[in-house]
């Protein structure tokens, strides 16, 4: 899958499967909010769907609610049923089926919880899941198990035990909110929370994770920027998997956010079909460093229920990486992680660049293949160090 112009360059996307009216409205984020594709007819009345996507839509309602942004919609490549802005948030039948080794919680969250809503798996730093709505929902959500209030488990965060929680615990000073989507609540209310966040003096930077600025660039308002603005150190990590979701809308909502001060990162999911090649990966990033947003990380798709479809083998992961690598820029390459199995966190997967050790020496590869030896650092030999002693007393003396 080589990138085409449409995915390489900015371009704007009228409201072409909408109604007359909707060009009044498309910049209104609830309008977006209240005009989302949910039901098969809907979506049949928009697009031509396979046989295996009207099934998979007839069995979302019980396990991950579809809802898709007009805005994202208009991406979609409405003949193509390999389209991979369609593979993304189309449900198909292969979701009905769980693989062996997948999970309904694979990262091992909800065995993370001091309190319900709160997830401390790592020493220095927290989750906070602040909701269980999204604008859209991507169908290999790795907490589909609580997101989008179909599925059997259902998120109950307690508020004031997590805000207790994280008072009590001065190792934390790291506090990344998620859900769901952070940035559905309304700027009120997400003020509120970061501001009893703020509170906390131990907690030294907040980060948000938001798939907002693709699926609704509406949303990111100068009133929401401003709002944000206060609160910094305060990061922001988008989540875009494909060079064609970034359109000159998302590219002016990233801006108002860079201009705000925030740092931004994507993390992108590495998904069959849809970003599995170096030249769609080189794509991506190079679209995301243009929108000034850091490539972070690669993920490994997780073994959530029903994504088998969707996952790749680990070497093609790797394999991407060791394509990036000395082909574009070091700002460009994200980190290819896997995240561990059943709460083993975020395990760092490169390609194998170290050939070999011995005492005072390694063998190295670059990314051309050719083979280099680097010596382990010297000790200075004593006679070394008493002739430049006597040296630079000499000196003194005169």
């Amino acid at each position: 899958m080589r990138p085409s112009d449409f995915e390489t360059s900015f371009i704007s996307h009228a409201p072409g499967y909408w109604p007359a009216e909707a060009p009044h409205h498309w910049c209104d984020h609830k309008w977006q909010l209240r005009n989302r594709v949910d039901s098969l007819t809907d979506l049949e009345n928009r697009l031509n769907l396979t046989d295996i996507e009207r099934a998979g839509v007839l069995l979302a309602g019980h396990k991950l609610a579809m809802s898709i942004t007009p805005h994202f919609f208009n991406l979609i490549d409405r003949d193509d049923p390999d389209c991979p802005i369609r593979r993304q948030v189309i449900p198909r039948i292969e979701e009905g089926w769980n693989a062996p080794e997948e999970l309904a919680d694979p990262c091992g969250e909800d065995s993370h919880m001091p309190v319900p809503g709160l997830v401390h798996r790592y020493p220095d730093r927290v989750l906070f899941l602040v909701t269980d709505r999204c604008a859209s929902y991507c169908r290999y959500c790795t907490r589909s198990r609580v997101v989008s209030g179909v599925g059997e488990q259902h998120l109950e965060t307690q508020w004031e035990a997590a805000f207790r929680y994280l008072e009590k615990t001065p190792q934390v000073r790291d506090v990344l909110l998620s859900g769901g989507d952070p940035l559905l609540f309304s700027d009120d209310r997400l003020d509120k929370i970061l501001t009893r966040l703020r509170t906390i003096p131990h907690i030294e930077f907040i980060r948000i994770g938001s798939r907002i600025p693709v699926f609704l660039p509406q949303r990111i308002t100068p009133e929401l920027c401003a709002m944000l603005k206060k609160h910094h150190p305060l990061f922001i990590s988008i989540h875009t998997n494909h060079p064609r979701e970034l359109t000159s809308e998302v590219r002016a909502a990233l801006g108002r956010l860079a201009d705000a001060g925030v740092p931004l990162g994507n993390q992108s999911v590495l998904l069959r079909g849809v970003n599995d090649s170096v030249e769609i990966q080189q794509a991506l990033v190079h679209k995301l460093l243009m929108c000034r947003v850091r490539p972070y990380y690669l993920y490994q798709c997780d073994l959530i229920n029903g994504s088998s479809h969707l996952r790749t083998s680990v070497a093609e992961g790797v394999s991407i990486i060791e394509g990036l690598r000395g082909h574009t820029t070091g700002y460009a390459i994200p980190q290819f992680v896997i995240d561990g199995p059943g709460g083993g966190g975020k395990i760092p997967i490169n390609p194998n660049y170290l050939i070999d050790t011995s005492p005072g020496r390694v063998t190295l590869r670059n990314f051309e293949g050719k083979v280099f030896d680097y010596p382990d650092p010297s000790p200075m030999p004593r006679e070394a160090m008493e002739k430049l002693q006597h040296q630079a007393f000499s000196h003194a003396d005169d």
